[in-house]
């Protein structure tokens, strides 16, 4: 079982991700934004940072570096439903950072996510 610090400004599909990590035996804390993000991982440890690339606030990009410079062994796995976003950002995050392109299967979520906190 892993942490999951999950930051996700669109409710239902916060709600959704949530649900599926959970059964896959996770113990998930889902926020609206990254600056809610950001606060969590000022109190808490997380194995994974899961988190959208656009969102109010502190985006996930940010959100991405600022979790690896507070915590390097955390593990980071971005989403985005915008192609061009996905293609910027991998400019800018760490080489280990895990992009998932929405819209993707659940199955393949917690499948990616298992496989990012085993390597």
């Amino acid at each position: 079982m892993a942490r999951v610090l999950l930051a996700e400004d669109d409710d239902s599909m916060r709600t959704v991700l949530a649900r599926a990590l959970t059964r896959a035996g996770h113990q998930v804390t889902a926020v609206a934004d990254g600056d809610d993000a950001v606060a969590r991982l000022a109190e808490d440890d997380f194995d994974l940072l899961l988190a959208d690339i656009v969102m109010p606030g502190v985006d996930g990009v940010e959100l991405a570096n600022r979790a690896a410079a507070r915590s390097p062994a955390m593990k980071i796995m971005l989403i985005t439903g915008f192609a061009a976003v996905a293609v910027e950002a991998r400019n800018v995050l760490d080489p280990g950072t895990k992009l998932l392109s929405k819209p993707f299967h659940l199955r393949t979520l917690v499948d990616e996510v298992d496989k990012l906190l085993a390597a």
